[in-house]
């Protein structure tokens, strides 16, 4: 086996993956080093588990809407199962298989800078190879949970994502710290499975602080009529767990501790770049690794190095680390031939207009480009229009008591939208004809000619539409 390669990759998830998958169909050589399993985070212990979770807790609800139907008891067991199905049985024999056939060479163990286009693998029994490579390296690393500095709580074996999407056995009483995506979903999923005492504890005064104001409060009014108490403005003092698998207590700066079977931190990631070598190329270890619109880091002499995903900071989302991967894969190989770098594919204009979001609890909730507060603070002239899910047919037809609402930002100016939200149940498959939208730029005089289906809840298209004045 070779250790020279046109493009070396650290990181075998979801954008590692796509960046030798476009580096290769460009005829590059190319190698990914991975300490854990190829397929990554999303794959076996977040966005995939996490769905795998929440979709029976999902249907439940949708049949508590529907007349006629009647529920029985989630098989929690059947449900784990499935769970395990979904991640492969943390198996990743068939991942490392496809990066073989891509065809790329799978080194297994922890990839390090070791200077310029050399990187050095150490695998588990400490043994240590050093790869080159021709043209480029791609940091793929992903993020880490953050843990916060809260007397006590790295000492009480808090849970992170990890722990709470790999569950064996649902505890009766969980705390969760956060009210972000992680914090909402997993919330959500586990009282349905059986944490009967779910209690989310939010140091701000809402949730999903970085949507739409109403997004939070439909989803916090949802959580809340399911039995889930959702306590905003919580200042946790400090955490104890005095004995290993005993309860832990939390206290907080107001009212009285809260005591659970386990507690879930879900206050947010940061990008792994911590001993990756980056002081040796000049680069700092605690920021994320700063790129310029190719994917190429900022700062490193002769533009070799390259990152991609979480860790260069932009947007913490898999489907942009899988969109920036395959900007970065073409770049490489257009630069490695010699031919032009800067066609329209190459540059990734798409985290400019805000990143499309989904959160997959009950409401579900989803998001494109700006929110109301920051398209005014950029200074557009914003105009808003918002409308009652609801009062849509096809939602009325989903179910009895259907909550939701959508709303758009639009720039007086160009007459375009800069940012669309939606939350209600079954609205995450609406998200892309918004983020089209968005991302091209089109025109409400455009837009009033794509008419939407009836009966659909798609139809809150034409709604928002008549209520802007067209």
């Amino acid at each position: 086996m070779s250790d020279e390669f046109d493009v070396i990759v650290i990181g075998a998830g979801p954008a590692g993956e796509n960046v030798v998958a476009r580096a290769a169909r460009g005829g590059l050589s190319a190698a990914v080093v991975e300490e854990e399993l190829a397929g990554g985070e999303c794959a076996y212990w977040a966005c995939i588990p996490s769905k795998a979770l929440l979709r029976p807790v999902e249907l439940a609800a949708d049949v508590g809407r529907m007349p006629g139907l009647a529920l029985r008891p989630i098989d929690v067991d059947a449900v784990l199962a499935r769970r395990d199905e979904a991640v492969s049985h943390l198996d990743d024999g068939n991942q490392v298989q496809w990066i073989k056939n891509v065809p790329a060479e799978f080194f297994r163990g922890r990839g390090r800078l070791r200077g310029p286009r050399q990187v050095e693998v150490t695998a588990s029994d400490g043994s240590t190879r050093l790869l080159r490579a021709r043209h480029a390296v791609v940091l793929a690393t992903g993020s880490r949970p953050v843990i916060p500095p809260i007397p006590g709580l790295a000492q009480a074996s808090p849970w992170t994502n990890r722990e709470a999407t790999g569950v064996r056995a649902v505890p009766r009483r969980l705390a969760v710290l956060g009210g972000g995506v992680v914090a909402c979903e997993m919330s959500q999923a586990l009282h349905g499975l059986g944490a009967e005492e779910t209690t989310m504890l939010v140091r701000g005064h809402a949730l999903l602080g970085r949507m739409e104001p109403f997004a939070g409060e439909l989803l916090a009014a949802s959580l809340r009529d399911g039995g889930v108490q959702v306590r905003t403005g919580s200042q946790v003092t400090g955490v104890e767990r005095r004995e290993p698998g005993g309860p832990v207590t939390v206290h907080l700066a107001e009212g009285a501790p809260v005591e659970a079977d386990e507690l879930l931190v879900a206050t947010g990631r940061r990008p792994a770049t911590g001993d990756l070598g980056l002081g040796s190329v000049g680069l700092p270890d605690t920021d994320p690794v700063r790129v310029d619109d190719s994917m190429r880091a900022t700062g490193v002499a002769d533009g070799w190095l390259y990152a991609v995903g979480d860790v260069n900071g932009r947007n913490l989302l898999t489907h942009m680390g899988k969109y920036q991967a395959r900007v970065c894969g073409d770049v490489i190989a257009a630069r490695a031939r010699g031919e032009r770098d800067d066609l329209p594919a190459m540059r990734d204009t798409a985290d400019g207009y805000g990143a499309p979001q989904v959160v997959f609890t009950d409401p579900q909730v989803c998001a494109v480009g700006r929110t109301e507060a920051a398209a005014r603070a950029e200074g557009f002239d914003v105009r808003v229009v918002e409308y009652d899910l609801g009062a849509v047919s096809g939602a009325y037809l989903l179910g009895d008591d259907y909550r939701g609402r959508a709303k758009a930002v639009v720039d007086e100016d160009r007459r375009v939208l800069l940012g669309v939200t939606f939350a209600g149940p079954d609205v995450a498959e609406l998200l892309h004809s918004a983020t089209v939208a968005v991302t091209a730029e089109v025109t409400l005089d455009r837009l009033w000619h794509a008419v939407p289906s009836f009966p659909t809840v798609s139809e809150v298209w034409l709604r928002l539409l008549e209520e802007y004045g067209l």
